[in-house]
């Protein structure tokens, strides 16, 4: 069993909800479904293992700075696949 990330809320609202996450190396998200379509921007480099429905997993890497969104229903497990830490903010936007 991996360690858990750290989740840090920091707005909720009506409108969105802003937590910042923070792994050490090997920590994870657990397994979740977001409920509403998210933007994710990385603090620091982010190598993630994303592990998938049905055994799928993919290796990614998001650079520092960099933001991608997703729609709503994406279920996975988030990985942190690096030998350092690594740190992001997730906005859901409601």
């Amino acid at each position: 069993m991996r360690p858990a990330c750290t989740a840090t809320l920091l707005i909720d609202d009506d409108r969105v909800r802003v937590t910042r996450f923070d792994f050490l190396p090997g920590a994870e998200t657990g397994w979740h479904r977001h409920g509403h379509d998210y933007v994710i921007t990385a603090i620091t480099d982010c190598p993630m293992l994303l592990e998938e429905p049905g055994g799928a997993m993919r290796e990614v890497l998001v650079t520092a700075g960099a933001a991608y969104r997703r729609l709503e229903g994406v279920e996975h497990n988030v990985v942190c696949n690096g030998e350092a830490g690594m740190s992001f903010v997730e906005v859901e936007l409601k």
